[in-house]
């Protein structure tokens, strides 16, 4: 049975393989983010694009249609520096990419899974909440909120709606693109996994694909690591 998905920032990187991967099952899916009329092909059947600025709490959402089944947020950041270089300013654009956006997209997505009846949630972290990485203060701890707000939510709106989160480590994509710049850095990265390898957007959108879906129904309130091994395995 079809299904409608919201996948805000699905228009590159993970998002966009995981619309592509929804609307390939057969599922209806409404993409939503800065860039999504640009970079997406509304004329395909079953899309739906829309340019919306999560992080403002005063977007437009009233395309939004009355029933939905599941939320995807991926809007986030790549922040690294060392502390001491750090602004304030930093902390407050992470914490506002990463979580008020996901916020205000829950907070316009929920009336439609309430009224479906049943939902899901799911959210975007970092392996470096868990394990400490350098030059990742910042965007840590807005990591470390949104995997505060998974959890929490996930208790609120039981059981109506599961939330989830998927922890990440360094994948190839358009924002990690300065961090695999050159073979070196790949090598590099690659050797920084159990796996031998940094991870693809594939990898992030099946986990987030089965997520969504009524096959991981009796799954919420976790934070699932896609991350090569990098959050529990050292080779030594």
């Amino acid at each position: 049975m079809a299904s409608t998905y919201l996948i805000v920032g699905g228009s590159t990187g993970i998002g966009k393989v995981l619309s592509d991967e929804l609307l390939n099952a057969g599922h209806k899916v409404i993409v939503a983010s800065r860039s999504a009329p640009e970079r997406m092909d509304a004329s395909r059947d079953g899309l739906s694009v829309h340019s919306v600025d999560a992080t403002d709490e005063t977007a437009d959402w009233s395309f939004i249609p009355e029933e939905l089944d599941g939320i995807a947020y991926l809007g986030g950041s790549i922040n690294l520096k060392p502390f001491h270089r750090l602004k304030q300013e930093d902390f407050l654009n992470d914490f506002r990419v990463n979580l008020l956006g996901a916020v205000h997209s829950i907070q316009a997505a929920l009336p439609a899974m309430k009224k479906k009846g049943s939902g899901s949630v799911v959210l975007f972290s970092t392996v470096a909440v868990q394990r400490g990485l350098t030059f990742h203060a910042s965007v840590a701890s807005a990591k470390g909120a949104v995997e505060g707000l998974c959890r929490e939510l996930s208790a609120e709106l039981a059981p109506t709606v599961r939330v989830n989160a998927v922890a990440l480590s360094l994948t190839e994509t358009p924002m990690a693109e300065k961090l695999l710049s050159n073979d070196a850095k790949k090598e590099a990265a690659n050797e920084r996994h159990a796996l031998k390898r940094y991870g693809k957007p594939e990898d992030v959108a099946h986990m987030a694909a089965y997520l969504l879906s009524s096959r991981s129904s009796w799954i919420t309130g976790q934070i699932i690591g896609v991350d090569g091994g990098m959050g529990t395995v050292q080779n030594l």
